[in-house]
């Protein structure tokens, strides 16, 4: 019954896009997933392309399979994917932590099996990530993984780690971090994702896994370790085009260039906070953003 029910909103979310049809010059349909990181990427995209004389047709709040589907029957135009989902959900490879080779190998299969056309990468990357609270991190001197290994190897009773059950059994999540680290914790307490921010946050732990560019990082005032042996899966963010739409508008990869290379993992993080923490609207902040980035006249 569920996968009836899946496929049956699929099929609904596609027949509703139908009437869009293929895009004119000037005429695009702007897609996005449905989680506050895409409604707030897609609106970027969608104003700027407005601000810049393009026709813009919204269709976000799509899960990720029906968007992409969309996106390669050309139903919608283009919208913001992630280099890992693509390299793994849709191309059946093995996941990479090295962004730029990623985004390399993604670029090139995905246009030439689907017609997808890969824009500029971001340093935008919604990866898994070690936390700590900023002022336990500065207080012992932890900046990186590598500052983490040496700490725990030295006091290995001093530190308790939170995690959610799939990063914990993960060979690229857990065991794959102490076994390329070097260093095992001692105490791992499982739980759901979103426990371990609050956990981490009321001291319950030392160490939490968490997403980079999740809003709790900055509500909480929480720093991310830095994964400086780059063992980490990549999922840096990039606009995903129909190749139909980039040919009837050869503008877009310069125009859309700008908006790739200021987001951030940071900048993600602080947008994401405005909407889910400040309880402001998308459009609001999405507008925002672009006039502090002089993207808007």
């Amino acid at each position: 019954m569920k996968k009836l029910f899946t496929t049956s909103v699929l099929g609904a979310s596609l027949l509703a896009l139908s009437a869009c049809g293929e895009s004119e010059a000037g005429e695009l349909t702007v897609g996005g997933k449905n989680f506050t990181e895409q409604f707030v990427l897609s609106e970027i995209t969608a104003i700027y392309l407005e601000e810049n004389d393009y026709d813009v047709e919204r269709s976000a709040n799509m899960g990720s399979e029906v968007v992409r589907e969309a996106l390669e029957n050309g139903q919608v135009d283009l919208y913001w994917e992630y280099t890992g989902t693509a390299l793994v959900n849709y191309l059946d490879q093995e996941p990479l932590a090295e962004g730029e080779e990623a985004y390399e190998i993604v670029k090139e299969m995905d246009k030439e099996e689907f017609g997808i056309q890969w824009l500029d990468m971001a340093e935008l990357n919604n990866a898994y990530t070690l936390m700590m609270r900023s002022e336990d991190a500065e207080e012992k001197g932890i900046e990186s993984i590598s500052d983490l290994a040496d700490y725990v190897n030295e006091n290995p009773e001093d530190i308790t780690f939170a995690t959610n059950a799939e990063f914990a059994e993960r060979e690229d999540g857990l065991p794959g971090v102490e076994d390329e680290y070097g260093f095992e914790f001692a105490d791992v307490s499982q739980m759901d994702s979103g426990l371990t921010y609050q956990a981490l946050n009321d001291g319950q732990v030392e160490v939490a896994m968490g997403f980079e560019t999740d809003p709790r990082i900055v509500d909480f005032d929480l720093v991310t370790l830095e994964d400086d042996l780059t063992f980490l899966p990549a999922y840096n963010g990039a606009v995903t085009v129909h190749e139909d739409a980039l040919e009837t508008n050869p503008d877009l990869e310069e125009l859309l260039a700008p908006l790739a290379e200021l987001l951030t993992s940071e900048e993600a993080s602080q947008l994401n906070y405005e909407v889910d923490v400040a309880e402001r609207s998308e459009t609001e902040v999405a507008r925002e953003w672009l006039e502090e980035n002089g993207l808007l006249d």
